[in-house]
């Protein structure tokens, strides 16, 4: 299939989800490494397919309510209220994104402007909001998005790039906050994190974001005296590290289910498991960079794709790391896994215990060159609302 029948698949074509075994057929390149006996292929895959999660929610306005993935699967955003457009670029005020977004009742925000918002302060979103970048190309600067304590908030098709100050992450995303989706952003050079997760926020998908320009990239768990953390669920999925350093991602305590996404020329290890940390990852491709710094002419290159950080949580006596299990993962460009085995291993959570369906293909170069295309902002048209209701506020 060539990359213009791909894009239309990203955009609105129909998608059949997966039997979710996690058994996967491997990549075959020249450079990857052996890596461990691969499983056998994954049931109803025929070579050629290509599938896209949800890639139908595109054709109606609200058809995205409800149709994430994984842990963050009942975000159903402003689902049940009017459609809120803005109409201003301004920091706040009326038509402003600011606005819509501290209103209590439940919206589906659109924006009728394309540009750069240059934020002052953090924005913060409350509870049943989809903030709906479909149909502009609208860049969030400055500062980012404070979830604090929201309940199904549903962020599609926006870029963040340029964020600056003390803990300034592009997405922040405590503390209690649920049902989360976070779609198709575009996430880059932020002072601190670019999605960070913690103190008791759970049931959060991520899905076919482009990460770039940036170190810390997502923080899972705030640390090891938050014990509390261990309720986090996570999902990542469809997701592209372009380069970013670290924490792709580093979690602490809860689970996180990785698959199909493509790391590639991290700087210092790929994904790590902090203190009681569970991690599936599945079908993922990860790609060690070149071995030359292109900047300094300096011969390093990171190959560590799993790094384990034993911590002490506070109400244990033990120091101890995560674990890890990994599952028709493809290892590229000299790329090492690192993994730790164990009795541990086998106790690590199985996905299908907490939800039955997901869209996943074997690691392959066809699903690499997918998810370059397919992650962060999409220049896709505002699907028409069937609810044509919208709201003015005073």
């Amino acid at each position: 299939m060539g990359l213009a029948s791909r894009r239309l698949l990203c955009c609105c074509s129909p998608s059949t989800p997966s039997n979710p075994n996690p058994a996967a057929a491997r990549v075959h390149e020249e450079d990857m490494d052996p890596p461990p006996p691969p499983p056998p292929p994954l049931p109803n895959h025929h070579p050629g397919d290509r599938q896209m999660p949800y890639a139908d929610a595109d054709c109606s306005l609200r058809a995205l309510a409800g149709r994430a993935e994984g842990f963050g699967r009942h975000a159903i955003g402003g689902l049940h209220g009017a459609v809120y457009h803005v109409t201003s670029l301004q920091d706040d005020g009326r038509g402003s994104l600011r606005e819509a977004c501290r209103v209590e009742q439940p919206l589906w925000i659109v924006f009728d402007v394309s540009g750069t918002i240059h934020l002052r302060s953090y924005l913060r979103v409350s509870s049943y909001k989809t903030i709906d970048g479909r149909g502009h190309r609208v860049v969030l600067a400055g500062k980012g998005l404070q979830l604090h304590q929201a309940h199904h908030v549903i962020v599609c098709n926006l870029l963040f790039e340029g964020g600056r100050g003390h803990d300034v992450d592009a997405i922040q995303i405590k503390p209690a906050s649920t049902n989360i989706w976070i779609d198709r952003c575009t996430l880059s050079d932020y002072d601190d994190g670019l999605i960070d997760i913690t103190r008791q926020s759970t049931d959060v998908t991520v899905s076919r974001c482009h990460f770039a320009r940036h170190d810390k990239t997502m923080l899972v768990g705030a640390d090891p005296s938050h014990v509390a953390d261990r309720c986090i669920r996570l999902t990542v999925h469809h997701c592209f590290f372009d380069g970013t350093r670290q924490r792709h991602p580093r979690l602490r305590f809860g689970k996180a289910h990785l698959y199909n996404n493509y790391t590639a020329a991290w700087g210092i290890y790929a994904v790590c498991a902090g203190v009681e940390a569970q991690i599936v990852s599945q079908c993922n491709i990860y790609e060690a960079g070149p071995s030359q710094d292109p900047s300094s002419g300096k011969q390093k290159k990171a190959t560590t794709v799993f790094r384990y950080m034993p911590e002490k949580a506070a109400d244990r006596d033990d120091v101890v790391a995560g674990w890890i299990r990994s599952e028709g993962d493809a290892f590229l460009n000299g790329a090492l896994p690192c993994l730790v085995d164990g009795p541990e291993v086998e106790a690590v959570f199985r996905p299908q215990d907490y939800y039955q369906r997901w869209t996943m293909e074997p690691a392959s170069p066809e699903l690499k060159e997918l998810v370059k295309l397919c992650a962060g902002w999409q220049p896709v048209p505002r699907p028409p609302d069937v609810d044509s209701s919208s709201v003015a506020l005073a």
